[in-house]
C-alpha cells in the first residue's frame, strides 16, 4: 500500500486515525546506522511500525526491526516523541494519519540483515552518508536528534 506524506501543506486531507508508532536509531560497532528504504514512499527511513495491541512499546521496536531487517536489538534509550499535527500521512485505501512516533536507540544483538515486502532495501550507513539519502524530513529529525552526542534529554513535541 503507498502512502503520501503531507508536511505542513494546507491542502493536506485531514486527519482520520492516530496510530502509536516506533521507529529505532540502530548502530553496529563501526557505528553505522541501520536504514530501510520503505515499499509505501519509497524513501530511507529507520526501521520501525504500528504499535500493536498485548504489547509493551518496547516490544514493538523489537518485533519492528526484526520483521523488518532481520536485526534483533536491545533498546537503551529513548531518544523523542513526535507527535506534529501538521505532518500527516494519506494512504492508498483512505486512511489519513496524523504522525505519532517514538523514537528510540537500540543496539544490535544478533540476526542477519535481510529484506522484507515493507523495505526492500535494508543497509548499514555511515553517518556521513545520511545526507545523500532521501529522507522526509520529519524521519531526518529523529534521525538528527538521536545521533546528537549533546542532547541529555529526549525531544517531546
Amino acid at each position: 500500500m503507498g502512502r503520501i506524506d503531507y508536511l505542513h501543506d494546507p491542502d493536506a486531507p485531514p486527519a482520520t486515525s492516530v496510530v502509536p508508532a516506533a521507529v529505532a536509531l540502530v548502530r553496529d560497532d563501526a557505528g553505522r546506522v541501520l536504514m530501510v528504504r520503505r515499499s509505501d514512499n519509497g524513501r530511507w527511513a529507520l526501521p520501525g511500525g504500528g504499535h500493536d495491541v498485548g504489547e509493551s512499546i518496547s516490544d514493538t521496536v523489537v518485533r519492528e526491526v526484526r520483521e523488518e531487517t532481520g536485526i534483533e536489538v536491545e533498546v537503551v534509550a529513548l531518544t523523542g516523541i513526535y507527535t506534529d499535527p501538521g505532518h500527516v500521512m494519506r494512504y492508498d485505501d483512505g486512511e489519513v494519519r496524523q504522525q505519532f512516533s517514538i523514537c528510540f536507540r537500540a543496539r544490535p544483538t544478533g540476526g542477519e540483515l535481510r529484506t522484507s515486502p515493507e523495505t526492500p532495501r535494508v543497509r548499514w550507513v555511515p553517518p556521513t552518508e545520511l545526507p545523500e539519502l532521501d529522507i522526509h524530513p520529519t524521519m531526518r529529525l529523529r534521525i538528527d536528534h538521536a545521533l546528537d552526542p549533546a542532547r541529555t534529554a529526549p525531544h517531546i513535541g
